[in-house]
This record gives structure tokens, C-alpha cells and sequence, in this order.
């Protein structure tokens, strides 16, 4: 059977067969869904999901055309997920029901609240579905819930960062597809020291997750002896097994690799092998098996960016770029990646993952362009011009990225995290962030800022606000997780 073929034949759940038929039939995004912090605590509406509309031919492209509220205070929304994805598309003959992929879940960073947001009725107006309290998270003895996955076998799987008492702790916490809890998730006597993000790639029988820190340090911002304890500033991979959901294996990557958050498999569920970004130095690691036959991973290396060096109040200091979050394009030829710190995206050719070639950077920001801060490298000229949209001056620096299915526009927003925003932006925690559009090329290589798209977060309804992570309605780059099963059709 040819592959396109696979979805007009048959009965098949949510997304796309494989990651090329998301990339060559998919439709052109329409709407965003924008994760919005607001980080005025006496704001009585709190956090909210923005929709956005990028459709060109709209009268309202390049808004925010609603929000919905939590409508509660302090929650921090963060990072956000699909109850179900193309790791369903495979449906077996006595399935009854077709899985559908409408509603979204966004867990809240302080809180411990789970928020699920409803769009079967209307995409472009979410409605809050179902709100999950804290108290849930502390029974079974976990915090700071970060990144949701859906899972191929329906459930919801979320990860989490720390004990009810904000002590580094990785673990993850399960949900059934009516979103009733189910019990934190790893078996065994092995557990990892701190916990941050995850991806799996069923055909391997792997889910991989990565570390930052102690949510009781993180959350008072960064401090740089917090990294002096690996214990609660983590710096390791972590391996486990689908099946069994034991840890069998832990890498450790070194001074050199402290806080790996960000990671991802390739999308080709027929290839085990993935990045780690490494934050707090901005070095990028490619983790695989070297041998078929033996399930153990190697990670090495494979992109080191040079820190950054800049006069603060006239004294030198040297800046890692930050690199907080790393996608790759459905072709898995481009990884992306941000440095928060240093300002710039970057584009990497990875058809040799471990020789990625940067092809593209942008700066759009910085901590060269704060006040009392200037740029000492002579290399780095265009980080010290800030970067202007419709009058309004780019606050912060790109964090969270979103690539268009087709690879051909990639979104920026710019806050990492409310108190770490504070400590290094605080420009941006009164004037608002912002999202822009980068316009890919995707042949050979380029990145270039689009003039006629910007999300202005400083002129919303209750002030300025901080927009985080950024889905699509259908799915998106760093959502979908495939099965071989489809693959192979």
C-alpha cells in the first residue's frame, strides 16, 4: 500500500501516517495557540490561552482574537500538549471509538494545577474543559508539572520536576483520556535526581527525559551556585524503557552538559536517535545507539557555542547563550535552536546528526541590548542593534520556537520563565513580550524576519503579559510522536 494512501483506505485516529505526509499534505496553520503568563499576581484572571490568527487572508491575521482565562492567580502556565496524536493513527480492528484530537493540556509550573482546554466546538474560542487541582499532584507526591505527551496507548503522560515540598525530584505523573489520574508513572527502585522534558519512539521501546533543576531553587530565579550540586541542578539523560517503565540508563554529560532540557527523537520512527540543548552553556548533544543489538545510548557533542562576553555596569562578564529550546522539521534535515541569553535563532543542516552545519542565525535581542550592557566580541556585531516591529522594540529574546509543517515559518515568543524574565529582562515584564515570525528557507539554508507578522503581549486587555509555548490546531513539530506500524504502510 502506498503510504498516501494509508489515510483515505482505512479507519485511522488523529494526525498523519508519518511525519512526511504531516510535512506534504498538511494544511497551512491557521491559528496558534499561544500559552500566556501573566505575571501581574493581582490580576484576577491570571494566565490565559491565546488564540492567534496567522491565516494571510484573514481581516484579523496577525491578532490575538480570544483568550481564555484560568482565572486564577499565579499558576504559571508553561509548556502544553494534545490528548492524543499521530501515535494513535493506527487503530486496531475492535477499536469502537476514533480518538479525536481536541483538547489541549497545560500544567502550571507554581501551582501544580493541570488546565484542560476544550476546541471541539470552536477552534478559534477554547473553552475550559476541566481544571485539575494540585492537590492531585501532592498525593502522589510530585510538583512542577512540565511537559504533556499523549501516549500510543491513550493515556496522557506528564513530567515533573519535584516532590510536594519543591525538592528535586524526576518522575512522571498519568492520566487516562478522561484526564482521571492514574499514578505516577516509572517502576523500579532506580528514579533520577530532577526531571524537566521527555520524548519516546515506541518502535525502540525508549523514552528518553531530560533535567533542569530543584523547583525551589528555579522558581526564586538563577542563582549560579544553585548548578554547584548535581543533585539540584541536574546535568544527565535519562533512558528508560516503554514497556517496563524502568530507568536503564543514565548519562551523565558533564560540567559541559548542565542543564540538558530541551530533547527530541528524530521523527523517523524507524531511526533511534535524537538532541539534547544543554542550557546554561548552549552546547547541543546527539544521543544513539551504536549498536542494534545492545540497547544502550552514547551521547556526544556535536555543537558548542562560545559564550558571549559583555560589559554589565562596566564590569566583564561572560554570558552562555541560554539554550532553551531546540525543535527538528519533519524532514528531520533542520534542527532549530535558541540562544535566550545571547539573542539568536540558529538553523542546522543535521543530515549527518553528529556534523549538524549552522546555516541560519537571527538575532532578535539579547543582553546586549539592556541598558548598561554593551557587546565586547568583535564577532557578534548584529546582537548589539535592537530589533524594532511596528515602533515597538523587541523586549527579551526568542524562547520557545514552532515550526510550520511545511518547514517554511518558523514562531518565536519570547519569555522563558516569569522570574527568570524578571531577573534578566525586566523591560520585558513591563512592556510585555511578543511573538514574531521567521521566514525558513528550508533548501538551503536561511533565516529572515517577517515584517508584516507581530504579537504585541504589551497591549493586552488586564497589561503586558508573556506569551511561552506555542501549538497549532492538528499538531505540530514538537507534539506528534509516529509508529512504525504506519511508517512501514
Amino acid at each position: 500500500m502506498d503510504k498516501k494512501d494509508a489515510r483515505s483506505c482505512c479507519r485511522h485516529g488523529p494526525g498523519y501516517a508519518t511525519p512526511l505526509d504531516a510535512m506534504k499534505n498538511g494544511p497551512r496553520e491557521k491559528l496558534l495557540y499561544v500559552v500566556v503568563v501573566q505575571p501581574n499576581l493581582d490580576q484576577p484572571d491570571g494566565d490565559y490561552l491565546a488564540t492567534v490568527d496567522v491565516d494571510p487572508t484573514s481581516k484579523t491575521y496577525s491578532q490575538v482574537i480570544h483568550r481564555t482565562y484560568t482565572k486564577v492567580k499565579g499558576n504559571e502556565l508553561h509548556h502544553s500538549g494534545w490528548n492524543t496524536c499521530s501515535s494513535c493513527f493506527e487503530l486496531k480492528s475492535e477499536d469502537v471509538s476514533i480518538p479525536k484530537r481536541d483538547k489541549l493540556v497545560c500544567p502550571s509550573l507554581n501551582s501544580n494545577r493541570i488546565y484542560v482546554f476544550d476546541l471541539s466546538s470552536d477552534e478559534r474560542k477554547p473553552v475550559l474543559y476541566r481544571e485539575i487541582d494540585g492537590s492531585v499532584l501532592d498525593e502522589h507526591n510530585v510538583s512542577a508539572p512540565h511537559t504533556t505527551h499523549c501516549m500510543y496507548d491513550g493515556t496522557v503522560l506528564i513530567s515533573t520536576m519535584g516532590d510536594r515540598n519543591d525538592n528535586a525530584k524526576g518522575e512522571f505523573i498519568q492520566f487516562d483520556s478522561e484526564f482521571n489520574c492514574l499514578g505516577t508513572w516509572t517502576r523500579g527502585d532506580v528514579r533520577p535526581d530532577c526531571g524537566y522534558d521527555f520524548w519516546y519512539q515506541p518502535h525502540f521501546d525508549v523514552l528518553v527525559a531530560s533535567e533542569w533543576g530543584a523547583p525551589k531553587l528555579f522558581k526564586r530565579g538563577f542563582k549560579m551556585s544553585d548548578i554547584e550540586n548535581p543533585k539540584e541542578y541536574g546535568r544527565s539523560l535519562h533512558f528508560y524503557r516503554l514497556s517496563d517503565h524502568k530507568l536503564f540508563q543514565t548519562i551523565n554529560l558533564g560540567e559541559d552538559g548542565i542543564t540538558p532540557l530541551e530533547v527530541r527523537f528524530l521523527h523517523d520512527p524507524l531511526k533511534c536517535i535524537g538532541f539534547v540543548g544543554c542550557a546554561l552553556n548552549s552546547n547541543l548533544y546527539c544521543f544513539y545507539r551504536p549498536n542494534e543489538n545492545d540497547e544502550k545510548f552514547v551521547c556526544e557533542k556535536v555543537v558548542d557555542i562560545p559564550n558571549m562576553t559583555v560589559l554589565e555596569n562596566n564590569v566583564e562578564v561572560k554570558r552562555g547563550g541560554m539554550m532553551s529550546d531546540i525543535l527538528i522539521s519533519l524532514d528531520d534535515k533542520w534542527l532549530y535552536l535558541n540562544n535566550w541569553l545571547h539573542g539568536d535563532v540558529r538553523q542546522y543542516d543535521i543530515s549527518d546528526p553528529k556534523k549538524p552545519i549552522l546555516k541560519g542565525q537571527l538575532f532578535l535581542g539579547g543582553v546586549a541590548n539592556l541598558k548598561n550592557v554593551s557587546n565586547v566580541d568583535d564577532d557578534k556585531d548584529s546582537a548589539l542593534k535592537p530589533v524594532f516591529m511596528n515602533g515597538r522594540r523587541l523586549e527579551g529574546a526568542p524562547q520557545m520556537l514552532q515550526l510550520s509543517l511545511d518547514g517554511k515559518r518558523l514562531y518565536a515568543s519570547s519569555s522563558l520563565y516569569s522570574p527568570w524574565d524578571r531577573q534578566f529582562y525586566p523591560e520585558m515584564i513591563e512592556k510585555g513580550g511578543h511573538v514574531v515570525m521567521i521566514d525558513v528557507n528550508n533548501k538551503t539554508g536561511g533565516l529572515t524576519l517577517n515584517p508584516d507578522f507581530f504579537i504585541d503581549f504589551g497591549s493586552e486587555p488586564n497589561g503586558p503579559a508573556l506569551p511561552h509555548e506555542i501549538r497549532y490546531p492538528g499538531g505540530d513539530c514538537t507534539s506528534d510522536v509516529w509508529l512504525a506500524e504506519t511508517a512501514n504502510k
